[in-house]
């Protein structure tokens, strides 16, 4: 999976350094890049908790039709999502757990719904890192531990185009993580057109 993320990332930069189109390309075509920040819940083993979620994007989209579009993306994210529980093990001890850098790279499709908005569909990879620390107390020391798992990605959003370059988006994704894991995720985002 690596392998995807990282051709996608290499398809992305090549196109992102083509020359810019006409002014009379479709709209919802081309290379772009974008902040994203939002809401994050990570749930697991019946339990969940919340953060924020923020980073970067870039993608290209081309036309299949004069209303459908369709593209690839990558993104990069971190999440200030992170919980803490006293008395875990024994009285004076201190467990938990934080959600880390999100890496992914995927697919969507999507309909323009007017001549400066477009609904869209997507679906993807996603490797997340998770951490755990644990501090049983001052006498026997604390223990870290950190790991990466791979999910499934699936998402809805809508885009909006404010001028000829630059969009706003907002967009609601779940991800389906190994072992369990479980992200809901409900974001907005600026970007340009290039």
């Amino acid at each position: 999976m690596r392998i995807l993320f990282l051709a996608a990332l290499a398809g992305t930069s090549m196109l992102a350094a083509t020359p810019a189109f006409a002014q009379d390309r479709a709209p919802f075509t081309g290379p772009r890049v974008e902040v994203v920040a939002g809401g994050d819940r990570v749930q697991g083993g019946g339990d969940h908790d919340d953060g924020i979620l923020y980073g970067v994007g870039a993608g290209y989209d081309f036309a299949l039709s004069n209303t459908i579009r369709a593209g690839i993306e990558i993104e990069a994210t971190d999440s200030t999502q992170k919980e803490c529980v006293s008395g875990a093990i024994r009285a004076g001890d201190r467990l938990c757990a934080k959600a880390g850098r999100d890496l992914y790279a995927g697919a969507r499709i999507g309909a323009l719904v007017g001549p400066k908005t477009m609904v869209y569909a997507k679906a993807g990879y996603s490797n997340a890192r998770f951490s755990a620390s644990y501090d049983a107390n001052a006498a026997t020391g604390s223990y870290k531990d950190s790991g990466n798992v791979d999910g499934v990605r699936l998402g809805l959003g809508l885009e909006h185009m404010l001028g000829e370059k630059a969009y706003v988006k907002g967009e609601y994704r779940y991800t389906n993580y190994e072992a369990g894991g479980e992200r809901h995720q409900l974001l907005a985002g600026v970007g340009l057109r290039f």
